[in-house]
């Protein structure tokens, strides 16, 4: 039996994809030359059928680990990576970077305004429970954005003002925030601003959804770590958990200890099996993003068709798989993430409500029928239920599949 899609909608969505042809040339010539870079570190590394096989119990001598960590590091582009199924998500991931590189009496600075709602409880900005940053005497300060831009001088102020700032941490995606996403070449400069005004800080990039949407990475452009979640783009949909980090040996080896103990580090770590699904998801991992992309190029479009704004829009260059769409009011927000879980493959049947999710500050409403729970390279929307009541599109394995979603989001948004 067909999807129940209305010639109407249908008729939409041809005439949102006829007006995408140039965006997706340009989105299938970043996936081509990012793939030739992930097959050129395979070869280099020598990648064999040995390198699959999984570790038990402490997980030592794991060669597929191992090399998969030095893989990343030449994708990225960096002296050390650390890649672990023990991360239970990316937060998880952010947090022991930011726990290893920081000590009691440091301050750590957010350059982009506040952090995504998660983090803000591993800070301390809300209380989510003991053991933040704050409880270990950590300090924090963030640099708010000017007319909704990063603010250079504010950054550069205040990294050189106060000495014991020492790490700044940029998120690379808008999280729930309504600012735009930054551009690997934004990062940049902001890398160069700060460590002109203060070399000796450490600079962190959050770079959860925006691995392989460019030909370069933050690691690339001055950022002496990145960090993100492998049941995104990076784990291609095929990994069932994890996330990575990639930078400078000496702050991946204190991330380690976080990860695990001081004296253990990165040594423990069993796989049970994984591998395999690490090594071929990071091999799919640039086609599958550019297949989010397009799905989210997809859904601007043909919002803004129907009269609603879209940001980015639908012929922005893109930097991360995040699409926001601003519906105006709540019920459109349930309307259109009941749309997405029909679309999906997994728990179609199933109607999304609003939830206390944890670790957010109002209630939120999640459409995601994946195969991996969470993974949000898979077809996601979700939203905060507060003003302005802007849905968050991420996702799509294959474009085809994302297009179907977004046509039944669509198609239940225009019911009576």
């Amino acid at each position: 039996m067909p999807l129940q899609i209305s010639d109407r909608v249908r008729a939409l969505g041809r005439q949102a994809q006829a007006d995408l042809g140039e965006q997706f040339a340009r989105i299938d010539a970043i996936a081509e030359e990012n793939t030739q870079k992930v097959l050129a570190a395979f070869q280099k590394h020598r990648v064999a059928e040995a390198y699959f096989a999984g570790t038990t119990g402490y997980g030592y001598d794991d060669l597929g680990r191992d090399k998969l960590e030095e893989i990343y590091a030449d994708i990225f582009g960096t002296e050390d990576a650390l890649v672990r199924i023990g991360f239970v998500n990316g937060t998880h991931t952010i947090s022991c970077a930011l726990y290893g590189a920081l000590k009691p009496g440091d301050t750590l600075v957010y350059a982009v305004g506040a952090p995504y709602d998660t983090i803000q409880g591993v800070i301390g900005i809300t209380d989510k429970g003991f053991g933040s940053l704050k409880d270990y005497g950590i300090n924090y300060k963030q640099v708010e954005l000017v007319d909704d831009k990063p603010d250079l001088e504010g950054m550069a102020r205040v990294v050189r003002d106060d000495p014991t700032v020492k790490v700044v941490m940029i998120q690379r995606s808008k999280g729930y925030a309504t600012r735009a996403s930054l551009s690997v070449a934004e990062i940049g400069e902001m890398c160069r601003v700060i460590k002109a005004a203060n070399p000796n800080v450490d600079i962190l990039v959050d770079n959860c959804y925006g691995e392989f949407v460019e030909t370069l990475e933050p690691t690339q452009v001055g950022a002496d770590l990145v960090v993100g979640s492998l049941i995104k783009n990076p784990g291609g949909g095929l990994a069932p958990t994890g996330g990575y980090m990639a930078g400078r040996k000496e702050l991946i080896e204190k991330a380690s200890y976080r990860m695990t103990i001081p004296g253990i580090g990165r040594e423990c770590g069993s796989t049970l099996g994984n591998n395999r699904l690490l090594y071929q998801g990071l091999f799919l991992a640039p086609h599958t993003t550019a297949q989010a992309v397009k799905t989210a190029v997809f859904a601007a479009r043909i919002m803004e068709l129907l009269g609603y704004e879209a940001e980015p829009s639908s012929q922005a260059v893109r930097h991360d798989i995040i699409q926001m769409i601003h519906l105006g009011n709540p019920e459109a927000v349930k309307r259109f993430c009941r749309g997405i879980q029909k679309g999906a493959p997994v728990d179609s049947y199933v109607t999304p409500e609003p939830w206390d999710m944890p670790g957010y500050d109002s209630q939120v409403i999640m459409a995601a029928g994946a195969f991996i729970q969470g993974a949000s390279i898979e077809l996601s929307a979700d939203a905060p239920m507060r003003e302005p009541y802007t849905v968050y599109l991420q996702g799509g394995l294959t474009y085809e599949s994302g297009k179907a979603g977004v046509l039944l989001a669509v198609e239940e948004l225009l019911q009576d």
